[in-house]
């Protein structure tokens, strides 16, 4: 199978693991249900994705993968540290508020085994957060910012850029917000953080 066909054929049984979670839920959801959704054989998703496990780590790894590209590129490149974690902001919070992003929370919450959870956290949060921390730990060797840590400048970040937006979306309690209310939500958090952390003289 050509490499772009093998793309193409992975995202439609991505699209139908979400289809399959949102129906039956992480306990109730099965590569054969999958498989039947996405029209392609259990055989294809056991050899591509190992297990049920790893299924579920290919989707969380999808939702993150932006994420890890934007703070990769940048600590390679040695861009402004502070400009990165101005572009990070709206890619975090629109990521953490996405309907694929919510729909694995809704059913980590309600898997009593913490399965997903576990997987959710080593994929996403245990994945990003040291890279956030890498270019915070920049900021504050270049004087541009000051904090206790690299590690608590991090918390801080990720707790005033994302606030209680993705709880109230795995609640329910409020919708997929738009692009541009990202954008504006994450340009006002963004320089709350940096108002925090401003560094004196």
């Amino acid at each position: 199978m050509k490499e772009s066909s093998k793309q193409s054929r992975r995202a439609q049984i991505e699209r139908a693991a979400y289809d399959v979670l949102q129906q039956k839920g992480y306990a109730g959801t099965s590569m054969l249900a999958v498989a039947k959704a996405a029209k392609a054989s259990n055989e294809t998703l056991y050899r591509w994705y190992g297990d049920k496990v790893g299924l579920f780590k290919a989707l969380i790894a999808g939702n993150a993968a932006m994420l890890k590209e934007t703070l990769e590129d940048a600590l390679t490149r040695d861009q402004d540290p502070v400009g990165t974690l101005k572009a990070l902001a709206p890619l975090l919070l629109g990521t953490l508020t996405s309907g694929r992003v919510i729909a694995l929370n809704r059913a980590a919450a309600a898997d009593e085994t913490g399965t997903l959870g576990a997987a959710i956290a080593e994929g996403g949060r245990d994945t990003i957060a040291p890279l956030i921390a890498d270019v915070i730990a920049q900021a504050i060797e270049r004087g541009q910012i000051t904090a206790p840590s690299p590690r608590i400048a991090t918390e801080w970040y990720i707790a005033l850029v994302i606030g209680d937006a993705q709880i109230r979306r795995v609640t329910g309690a409020v919708p997929e917000p738009s692009e541009a209310h990202i954008a504006t939500l994450a340009d006002a958090r963004v320089a709350a953080f940096l108002k925090l952390v401003a560094a004196s003289g």
